[in-house]
């Protein structure tokens, strides 16, 4: 099948997709955007995660063809210019390790802010635990996300 689907701002067209194959092997595969990682393809870890559209989905879980005629904004597209507020906080408290599970925890935190600009640390850890991480024991990854929505870094 031919699909028409626009990635950060840039339309692309695919010829020859087959039924079965995910919007994460489209991205990463065919068209060479890595930001989405490869890591469980079971929708487990999170590493794959982008937006269709406006909502947050495991790309490895979405069928290419669902993507036609719509929208993917991975973490690259975050900002327009520069590094997103999100990403910038992920640097700086040292919430960056590997970078293997960045991509998608960014993109997590980002839709959570989106939704919860001032969230408790409860909400933190439940509006990113779809997203797993194999280097830190997170406590860096929550300071990211509470210097991000405005506060401090550490509670």
């Amino acid at each position: 099948m031919r699909i028409t689907v626009t990635i950060d701002d840039v339309e692309h067209i695919v010829d020859d997709v087959p039924g079965d194959e995910s919007l994460l092997r489209l991205l990463r595969e065919r068209l060479g955007r890595t930001e989405a990682k490869n890591a469980c393809e079971q929708g487990e870890c999170g590493s794959c995660t982008v937006y269709l559209d406006d909502d947050m989905v495991c790309s490895c879980l979405v069928a290419a063809g669902q993507a036609d005629e719509r929208r993917v904004r991975t973490v690259a597209g975050l900002a327009e210019s520069g590094l997103d507020p999100v990403q910038r906080a992920f640097l700086a408290t040292g919430a960056v390790q590997c970078g293997f599970c960045t991509p998608g925890l960014v993109v997590a935190t980002h839709a959570l802010l989106a939704e919860t600009p001032r969230p408790t640390d409860a909400q933190i850890r439940t509006g990113l635990a779809g997203n797993l991480c194999r280097c830190t024991g997170y406590e860096k990854i929550l300071d990211a996300v509470r210097l991000a929505a405005g506060g401090s870094a550490a509670r």
